[in-house]
């Protein structure tokens, strides 16, 4: 059901799905280069949404196994939930999960600044010697 504004749950419009795309490609170029120089990664994919969030479905971020970032799902203490799950994919579990983020105000923080939604995020680990 779509919005009086035009806006429908799920339906990316056609600007944004370009500028995707584009970003896809660099994500997926960053996880070659980064295979072939034999350094392993995880891979955060933003695959639900509920209220307000910085990013949108399909958003992505590597994590790399010591600590460096490509691309993002938001920033923020969300995005350091997501690392932490990323690492632990990597280092611990070496399985994919699933991460729940909330993004709701934390009465303990200042400043406020959240958005107020929550977001569900496959994180795969990618190993360099199996990818």
């Amino acid at each position: 059901m779509c919005s009086p504004k035009g806006r429908c749950p799920g339906v990316v419009p056609e600007v944004s799905r370009r500028y995707l795309i584009l970003i896809d490609r660099e994500i997926f170029q960053k996880l070659s280069e980064l295979k072939n120089r034999g350094i392993d990664a995880a891979l955060a994919t933003i695959v639900e949404t509920a209220g307000s969030t910085p990013r949108e479905v399909g958003a992505k971020m590597i994590i790399c196994a010591d600590g460096t970032i490509y691309g993002s799902v938001g920033g923020g203490c969300g995005e350091s939930e997501v690392k932490s799950a990323a690492l632990r994919c990597l280092i611990t579990t070496q399985t994919p999960e699933l991460v729940e983020v909330s993004l709701l105000d934390d009465l303990g923080t200042k400043g406020g600044d959240v958005c107020g939604g929550r977001m569900l995020l496959f994180v795969e680990p990618l190993f360099a010697n199996i990818y």
